[in-house]
């Protein structure tokens, strides 16, 4: 059957493309992003360092949003399976919030994060953070109108921008007063901050770009890309949470720069003492 509307060749191509990345992500690097995350969790937890509850559901919610692309490949049906996608892509953006809250309170207020941490009001948030969602889902099922559903959506992914620049913003300034805390230290917590902003904004800021402009294959391509390579991001973002390899990129980095000064250095220096020998 020859296509005649340029809309079912688009609808087409993106159906070709979601189950590519479907095939060689969700069922490979997907699934092996998630068990590595596991594992890496375990041995945090033999260590007794003590996996943030919060990563924990941040896997949950990956796993979920891996699992929900199966059936929608499979049985075609992209309702159902489709709002638990987005579900899950909310999810983890919430427990996102909650990982930087937790490291701006740590530098901020040291003294009421230490005493106001427990088990119950860590569960207490994760709770929050799987029930917010669910208006959003509601209201996107049973209210077929594809403006409320942009404008919500739009309004739900804008809103942790400023949040997580606060956060950094804050963490810095407290930072700089925190004569206690080491340098190496320092680093470290303004590295993940950055991470976690620079991460969210080349995940979603296409996505709500897309649902400002519609109808831009080039955007519709990138969105694709973004959604499936979301978990992939959350393994990388816990990676630099963990303060070993974390240390270990830093430590390197900087041997790099102290190299490049020292080949600098005996550059002047060979430079200044040649002219003295002609001499």
């Amino acid at each position: 059957r020859k296509l005649t509307s340029s809309s079912e060749m688009l609808n087409l191509f993106c159906f070709h493309v979601e189950n590519l990345f479907l095939l060689i992500y969700s069922y490979f690097i997907g699934m092996l992003t998630f068990l590595l995350n596991i594992f890496l969790s375990f041995l945090q937890f033999k260590k007794d360092q003590g996996a943030s509850v919060y990563v924990m559901n941040l896997f949950i919610s990956d796993l979920i949003q891996l699992c929900s692309r199966i059936p929608m490949s499979v049985s075609g049906d992209e309702i159902i399976p489709g709002l638990f996608l987005v579900w899950g892509l909310l999810v983890s953006v919430g427990f996102m919030i909650c990982i930087s809250v937790e490291r701006y309170m740590v530098i901020a207020k040291p003294l009421w994060y230490k005493f106001r941490r427990n088990i119950k009001t860590s569960a207490s948030v994760c709770i929050l953070v799987w029930i917010l969602p669910l208006p959003v889902m509601l209201l996107i099922y049973f209210i077929p109108n594809n403006e409320i559903y942009k404008y919500i959506i739009v309004i739900f992914l804008l809103f942790p921008f400023p949040l997580f620049i606060a956060f950094l913003v804050g963490t810095i300034k407290a930072l700089s007063g925190a004569h206690s805390v080491p340098a190496d230290e320092k680093r470290r917590i303004v590295t993940i901050l950055v991470v976690v902003l620079l991460l969210y904004t080349l995940l979603f800021l296409p996505i709500i770009i897309w649902y400002l402009i519609e109808n831009n294959l080039i955007l519709l391509i990138v969105i694709i890309v973004c959604i499936y390579l979301s978990p992939l991001a959350d393994t990388i973002f816990y990676m630099l949470i963990r303060k070993s390899i974390l240390d270990k990129f830093l430590a390197s980095l900087c041997f790099c720069k102290m190299s490049s000064n020292q080949e600098m250095s005996s550059m002047d220096s060979d430079k200044t003492i040649a002219p003295a020998e002609t001499v």
